[in-house]
């Protein structure tokens, strides 16, 4: 999501500020690992945008893409670390804090169960599933720069899977990557300072109640080699996590491997683009490099329009065709831009960054974005998240 292009680097910087090493007067500037080539774009093959005709056989694969929001913008947080003045980094962490709270993830996760109720995927990958945590706040006492609080506020895939459970559904994480992990001092209550921690993961879920599946080959923890990396103080520099999950998947005689990620924002920044675009690229001379049919899903903070980044492009131009596009083709299916408190009166979806794409003997007969109507919102007029999810079934040609 464009909003928090630097979400979990501001958390850690946090740390360091109240610590009193702080980033650089004017260094907002991420430096970065040398990106891989950038892989040259290409049109999408003429002959088929993968939409299935009414004589391919096999059976359907229900896949979704859903970010869970963690639940504040941390723009200002990351401004007020930028000063170094301790009180304004505690009052930014805190109401970033209040925000994370009256955006009620618990709330909020089960309009998401029941998204996953209507549409009943096999697989599902999600991201921003995030971890709060507090404890004392040795951040500011002592300077210690690890993250260390273990108090558990907030656990979305548990709260998300006590809701599939109250609906009797029945998922499990098959992968867990677990990013950026980061405290950073606010207070939770008047006159109590905490230290708040923030852990990021991307999760993918699977039924366990179909039979004839199996699922082989989990890769989890898998970061990429570019990374965004945020200049602290003087000398020192923070690198941003992100990564990818995958696992293979055998359906009635069919395998096929799903993979699910979260790349980096898109910014003004180009060295930030490049970083994104070689992250596309892992992806596709990484677990994409297969035989296998391939299901690639998540947030690519790259619009599908073609008007930002080249990961898109890049993306097509190596095979895969977009399950919304064969599906839909011209209509716009933005999944992004909801107010940072949900509490946004229309609907304020502006980019299509959330995507199911597939290749190698796919082919696409349905897909729906979901979480995007005025009738999607809680009871207190939150909406699911930030963005919108995408639902799509697949079947083999």
């Amino acid at each position: 999501m464009r909003r928090i292009v630097l979400v979990l680097t501001i958390a850690l910087a946090m740390v360091l500020a109240c610590a009193g090493v702080v980033l650089a007067q004017g260094s907002t500037t991420p430096t970065t690992t040398t990106p891989a080539p950038e892989q040259q774009s290409s049109a999408p093959s003429a002959l088929s945008n993968g939409l299935c005709s009414s004589t391919k056989a096999g059976p359907p694969i229900p896949v979704m893409t859903r970010n869970l929001y963690l639940g504040a913008d941390l723009d200002p947080v990351f401004a007020a670390s930028a000063t170094g003045d301790g009180r304004a980094i505690i009052a930014a962490t805190t109401d970033a804090w209040q925000n994370v709270k009256a955006t009620n993830f618990p709330e909020r996760a089960g309009a998401l169960a029941d998204e996953i109720e209507r549409s009943q995927p096999l697989l599902v990958g999600l991201q921003e599933v995030s971890i709060f945590r507090t404890g004392p706040p040795d951040s500011i006492t002592t300077g210690n720069l690890t993250p260390n609080s273990e108090d558990l506020e907030f656990d979305y895939l548990e709260i998300l899977q006590k809701e599939l459970r109250l609906r009797d559904l029945h998922y499990a994480p098959v992968t867990i990557t677990t990013n950026t992990d980061a405290e950073n001092p606010g207070f939770t209550a008047p006159g109590e300072l905490k230290d708040i921690r923030l852990t990021d993961r991307d999760v993918i879920l699977a039924r366990t109640d179909v039979p004839k599946l199996a699922l082989t080959n989990k890769q989890e923890d898998k970061h990429f080699e570019a990374r965004a990396s945020v200049p602290i103080g003087t000398t020192g520099h923070l690198d941003i996590l992100r990564g990818w999950g995958s696992v293979d998947v055998t359906l009635r005689d069919q395998t096929f491997r799903f993979i699910n990620t979260h790349l980096e924002p898109e910014s003004t920044n180009p060295i930030v683009n490049d970083i994104q675009v070689a992250q596309g690229n892992e992806i596709l001379s990484g677990p994409a490099s297969t035989s296998l049919p391939v299901i690639l899903v998540g947030d690519f903070n790259s619009r599908a329009d073609r008007t930002g980044t080249a990961t898109y492009n890049n993306l097509i131009g190596a095979g895969f065709k977009d399950a919304w596009s064969a599906t839909h083709p011209g209509e716009l299916g933005n999944t992004w831009g909801h107010d940072a408190d949900l509490l946004n009166t229309t609907v304020n979806l502006t980019q299509r960054l959330d995507l199911v794409l597939f290749r190698n003997n796919l082919c696409a007969f349905k897909a729906d974005v979901v979480g995007d109507e005025l009738k999607d919102r809680t009871a207190s007029g939150l909406w699911p998240s930030d963005h919108a999810g995408v639902v799509a079934t697949l079947r083999g040609e």
